[in-house]
């Protein structure tokens, strides 16, 4: 598809503005640790992550689609349905797989070494959304690549996704204060940042909960939602109680940490 890159780019630059300009004006919890170093190890994650799928991958989602489509692959391209319904039900299809991809990093030990260093954030804002390990980073893109081409998605539907789940992160994980009412509407067909936040409880019953990332359907019908944390979202404490020094959580510790 022409210029998927630049549309990605666009709209992670833009999603990415926009969330950090309101974490400033109107932040739902105090930061309490070096807003800097966090930041600076996050983003410098981005880029290794960039870098290395670019150089791992000879194709990716979109240009797999389009392959699939020619040669018939995946159940979508069996069926003669509208474009329309095509679009939808692979942005939905391939969300759930997303869904049950980060609940199988939580409880298959091998993987969670990989995923425990996403959790490892002391604080939550949206630079957090794109904290994950390189090697998570490249499993990940390697399960997405299975399913556009299992489930037949159009090349539309897998754009969409890919630019959806990107936004969707960066904004379930931002630092942002929405009135009640309109935090209890919106997760009703997105994921919220109170929503999310639960998810990065120092307590386990709740870091093992509420793992959706765009679409909030899958944690109610599989029974893994919880509306709040136990400690309200000012007083919980954000991160894994294992590692709980800043000065260990610099870049290449956090690389290492899978290992260690």
């Amino acid at each position: 598809m022409p210029r998927e890159g630049l549309i990605r780019m666009g709209f992670f630059l833009g999603v990415f503005t926009v969330i950090a300009l309101v974490e400033l004006v109107a932040p739902r919890r105090a930061l309490t640790f070096d807003k800097t170093s966090r930041w600076a190890a996050n983003l410098s994650i981005v880029a290794l992550d960039t870098v290395l799928v670019r150089l791992l991958f000879p194709i990716f989602p979109v240009g797999l689609s389009l392959l699939a489509k020619e040669r018939g692959w995946g159940v979508l391209n069996l069926f003669g349905l509208p474009s329309w319904m095509e679009v939808i039900i692979g942005v939905v299809a391939l969300d759930l797989v997303i869904y049950l991809q980060h609940v199988l990093f939580h409880f298959l030990p091998l993987l969670w070494r990989l995923h425990r260093m996403h959790h490892t954030d002391l604080d939550l804002d949206v630079t957090t959304g794109t904290r994950f390990h390189p090697l998570e980073i490249v499993l990940s893109t390697g399960i997405k690549l299975v399913a556009v081409a299992l489930i037949g998605a159009p090349a539309l539907a897998v754009l969409i996704f890919e630019v959806l789940l990107n936004a969707a992160s960066q904004f379930n994980h931002g630092n942002i204060a929405l009135p009640g009412t309109v935090d209890r509407w919106l997760r009703l067909i997105v994921v919220t940042p109170d929503m999310h936040r639960v998810h990065h409880s120092v307590i386990p019953r709740e870091t093992n909960s509420n793992f959706g990332f765009a679409i909030p359907w899958w944690d109610r019908f599989c029974g893994t939602y919880r509306p709040v944390p136990e400690a309200g979202h000012a007083g919980m404490t954000i991160g894994l109680k294992e590692y709980r020094d800043p000065q260990q959580l610099n870049l290449w510790r956090l690389l290492l940490n899978p290992f260690l």
